[in-house]
C-alpha cells in the first residue's frame, strides 16, 4: 500500500517503539500525527518529521477523536499504529494469605483500560475515517498495526496483567481483521520481544543490565533495537498480502517463568 501524501496516526508516538515508527512511516511520505501525553518529546518529533503532535491519552474518546480528526486535516487517514501502553508488575496474591495483598483490582483495570480497550478505541475511531476516503486502485482504504508483546504467549511471574492486556489484542486481531474487510482496511498485530527503549534507565548499571538479559535471546543475544520493530510495522502497513496476522520480532527468545 502506497501511504505517500497519506495520514498516519501512531499513540504512544513519542518515544520507544512509537516514535521510531512515526519516523519511519514519515519517510514514506505519509504525515504523521504523534499521538502521546509527552508534549515536550512530542512536538519535538513532530517538528522534526513534518507532522503534527496532539495530546492523547488513549482512555479519553474524545481525544483519540480529536487526534483522527487532525489526521484527516493531513490527508487521507491510512494508517494507524497503536504503541501507547504501560506495563505492570504484580503478583495474583500476596504471601500473608490476606484479602489486601491480593493483586491491586485497579491495577489490573488500568492496564486493561490503557493497552486493550484504548487499542480497540483507537481502531473503532481510526478505521471509521478510513472507511470515509476513497480506496486506492488496489481497493485498500487503510492499515492497522497493533503492538502487542511476547507477554501475550510468554507471560512471566507478576505480568497478569500485562499478559491479559497483550493477550487481548492478539486474540482481537483476526476478528477485526475479518470485520473491517469489507472496507479495505487491513488488521495486524506485532509482539516485541525485549526492545532497548528507555525503560531500562541509562547509565552504566543500565547497560550492563540489558546486557545481561539479551543473554536470554536466542540469537542475535542482545535487545532488540525499536527500529527493528518498526521496520515490522511499516512492513505490515504497505505488505497488501499481510491480514490478520500476528508476528512475534523477539530474536526467538521464549520468556522463562521469571
Amino acid at each position: 500500500m502506497d501511504i505517500q501524501g497519506a495520514s498516519a496516526i501512531v499513540t504512544g508516538g513519542a518515544s520507544g517503539i512509537g516514535a521510531a515508527a512515526a519516523r519511519q512511516l514519515a519517510a514514506r511520505g505519509a504525515r504523521v500525527v504523534v499521538a502521546d501525553l509527552n508534549e515536550d518529546a512530542g512536538k519535538a518529533l513532530a517538528d522534526d518529521i513534518g507532522g503534527t503532535f496532539v495530546r492523547v491519552d488513549v482512555t479519553d474518546t474524545t481525544q483519540i477523536q480529536a487526534a483522527v480528526e487532525e489526521a484527516e486535516k493531513l490527508g487521507p487517514v491510512r494508517v494507524l499504529v497503536n504503541s501507547a501502553g504501560i506495563g505492570s508488575a504484580q503478583r495474583t496474591i500476596g504471601r500473608d494469605g490476606e484479602f489486601g495483598s491480593a493483586h491491586d483490582l485497579d491495577v489490573y483495570k488500568k492496564v486493561i483500560a490503557i493497552n486493550l480497550v484504548g487499542t480497540f478505541d483507537a481502531i473503532r475511531l481510526a478505521a471509521t475515517a478510513m472507511s470515509r476516503s476513497q480506496p486506492l486502485e488496489s481497493g485498500e482504504r487503510g492499515a492497522v498495526v497493533n503492538m502487542a508483546s511476547v507477554a501475550a504467549f510468554d507471560g512471566q511471574i507478576g505480568q497478569a496483567a500485562y499478559s491479559s492486556s497483550k493477550g487481548g489484542i492478539v486474540g482481537m486481531t483476526l476478528p477485526v481483521a475479518r470485520d473491517l474487510a469489507a472496507a479495505g482496511i487491513r488488521v495486524n498485530t506485532v509482539a516485541p520481544g525485549l526492545i532497548d527503549t528507555p525503560i531500562y534507565g541509562e547509565g552504566e548499571a543500565a547497560e550492563a543490565f540489558k546486557a545481561k538479559l539479551g543473554e536470554s535471546v536466542l540469537f542475535p543475544r542482545r535487545l532488540g533495537s525499536p527500529d527493528e520493530l518498526a521496520s515490522m510495522v511499516v512492513e505490515c502497513v504497505t505488505n497488501s498480502y499481510m491480514n490478520g496476522e500476528v508476528v512475534r520480532v523477539d530474536g526467538g527468545i521464549r520468556m522463562p517463568p521469571k
